[in-house]
């Protein structure tokens, strides 16, 4: 690994992302505003913060109505994200790369059964990137994030990853120069060749950066508390390069996937055209949206 200075990362947690494709930045951005987003966010869909009878779906995913620049509210985070995908050079508008209040929230998903640990035996283990067909480099998700805005406790529905499955998904990927459109895919089934589990928990103010390659499922929550993160991508401008002539220019997220593959270096080039896909819960999440904004009165 280059030893090249990080603006906010330390050598450890760069080692970490190597070895298990995530670590965390802890109070990376303010609770007041993880406060105020909540809030407004119960008035959207009109349910009682203070009463869980009110919470007519088990999970919701929100489209985002506020946003703020993430290197405005939550600097540390963003420099972070600059040290793993290679510099704010290579990312896709990064000036306007901003956090929103498109809430997934996990009101009380398996309210009422035993809550599990993760193991390969759970369904609903994937790979993000429902808009867009999968090749090995693709830059349409050049990192993937977990911003923390409710505090998650042990058992409370925090995300599971497999923290191994970057090797296997690399592999797979690999093996399909093609491309993989996201109903076809089945990335899913790789977690069969993983042992490495994490559930992750933190306080509002957290963010998680993982890598594009690392599966993940959601998990129970019985605790009575409404869970809250949203996990935007940040894109790339160009595609991973995975053949750089300095070895010292790869980004922590490209070695990730050459230490996956067992090699230095790879010339990869897709054999298919790039294509964006428009999924499902794009309707469905403009419908909502249009719900929501006659509940609160706006036009």
């Amino acid at each position: 690994m280059a030893q090249k200075p990080y603006r906010e990362i330390t050598q450890e947690q760069a080692q970490q992302f190597l070895e298990r494709g995530h670590i965390v930045i802890r109070q990376a951005f303010p609770r007041e505003l993880a406060e105020e987003w909540r809030a407004f966010a119960f008035k959207r869909l009109g349910y009682d913060p203070y009463d869980p009878d009110t919470w007519a779906e088990p999970r919701v995913h929100l489209t985002g109505m506020n946003w703020k620049r993430a290197a405005d509210i939550a600097p540390r985070a963003w420099n972070a994200i600059c040290d793993l995908m290679g510099g704010e050079e290579r990312i896709q508008n990064a000036q306007n790369f901003s956090l929103g209040d498109g809430f997934i929230i996990n009101f009380n998903i398996g309210d009422g059964e035993p809550w599990q640990p993760p193991s390969p035996n759970m369904s609903g283990w994937h790979k993000d990137g429902d808009f867009f067909r999968h090749f090995l480099d693709s830059p349409e998700q050049g990192l993937l994030t977990i911003v923390i805005w409710s505090d998650i406790f042990p058992k409370s529905g925090g995300t599971f990853v497999a923290a191994d499955s970057v090797q296997h998904i690399a592999r797979y990927l690999a093996q399909h120069p093609e491309g993989l459109l996201p109903s076809e895919a089945g990335f899913g089934k790789l977690i069969r060749r993983c042992s490495d589990f994490a559930e992750l928990t933190g306080l509002a103010g957290d963010i998680v950066l993982i890598h594009p390659y690392v599966l993940h499922s959601a998990s129970r929550n019985p605790s009575g508390r409404a869970r809250f993160i949203t996990n935007p991508p940040v894109a790339l401008k160009k595609p991973m390069n995975f053949n750089r002539k300095n070895p010292d220019d790869f980004s922590l997220v490209e070695k990730a996937v050459l230490k996956g593959l067992g090699v230095k270096r790879l010339d990869f080039k897709p054999t298919r055209p790039r294509e964006r896909v428009v999924p499902e819960r794009v309707a469905r999440q403009k419908k909502m949206l249009k719900e929501q904004k006659r509940r609160l009165g706006i036009s």
